[in-house]
């Protein structure tokens, strides 16, 4: 079914028009004749068989449906937009831009990623790690992985990993003057904290361990910093299963109780969907979920 459209080109000025409430100032800003935004507006009021403006003598102001259609418009223009910069905005070649948080580069992403490069030599990969939410087209991001609940709007998003929480320390601490043997030992430790939403706190209150100060210990923004904290027997870190299971591999961590908590976020693979077609995109991608099915085929044995 063919789809009801107003006079396309009439539409940014339109826009302008709703923007600036003039239709003097959305000519200059579009480099028309104030009597070009009038017709156009007229053109877009005549096809939809609603009047958009009140025209006054010397201004201009929307009608409640106006209102309402330039807030349409405005979005599906700025839609446009993002879409037209995304396919043409310049790559170098072989170059791969991934942004991420820091303690999911350190811990997860870096210690494998000579296994993509060794697949894919003639893809540079270029990391950049930041809390924040990356803008792929004004950032030049070509795919994220992002701690959330999984809506990024504009963007596809696919699950890359489920998030246990639980306790781990170095090997060490199970032995010693006050081996750590069930949580109550754990009045003799440091507790290490990351900054993540599931605390110490909460993790003792589920282990029935009511005689701990949960904000005791030394804290930490980084989750790289908190691990390697934990892993030189500085204390005991509530670790993120993903983060910690390479050095539980390596035995340079072990869990010391059996008791785990459910993230309610999750670890995803975020892109915007036009990226798939550009071939290092997609081999990244499928390489992240790989790596990640690995991961949970260890957990399985």
């Amino acid at each position: 079914m063919p789809r009801k459209l107003p006079p396309l080109s009439a539409l940014p000025a339109f826009d302008a028009a709703a923007r600036h409430l003039s239709f003097t100032n959305a000519a200059a800003e579009l480099n028309l004749t104030h009597g070009a935004i009038s017709r156009a507006v007229r053109n877009i009021e005549d096809r939809l068989g609603v009047q958009l403006f009140e025209r006054g003598t010397r201004s201009v102001s929307l009608t409640p449906e106006g209102a309402a259609y330039a807030a349409e418009v405005a979005a599906a223009l700025d839609q446009i937009s993002t879409a037209t910069m995304a396919v043409a905005a310049p790559r170098p070649a072989g170059v791969l831009n991934v942004s991420t948080s820091d303690g999911f580069a350190g811990r997860w992403l870096v210690p494998r990623l000579y296994r993509f490069h060794r697949a894919h030599r003639d893809i540079d990969v270029r990391i950049s790690t930041s809390g924040l939410l990356a803008d792929f087209v004004r950032d030049g991001v070509d795919i994220a992985i992002r701690y959330g609940a999984g809506d990024y709007e504009g963007a596809v998003s696919e699950l890359l990993s489920e998030v246990d929480v639980f306790p781990v320390c170095s090997p060490e601490l199970l032995g010693g003057e006050h081996p750590l043997r069930a949580p109550a030992d754990l009045r003799h430790h440091t507790l290490i904290h990351d900054g993540f939403p599931i605390d110490w706190k909460t993790w003792l209150e589920r282990a029935g361990v009511t005689d701990i100060n949960p904000d005791s210990g030394v804290r930490f923004d980084s989750a790289t910093y908190a691990t390697e904290a934990a892993v030189h027997g500085e204390g005991v870190l509530l670790g993120r299963s993903t983060l910690v299971s390479a050095d539980l591999a390596a035995g340079r961590l072990v869990r010391p109780f059996g008791l785990e908590l459910k993230a309610s976020s999750k670890y995803y693979v975020v892109y915007l969907q036009s990226a798939l077609r550009q071939r290092r995109v997609r081999a990244f991608r499928d390489w992240l979920l790989a790596e990640s099915a690995l991961d949970n085929q260890s957990k399985a044995s």
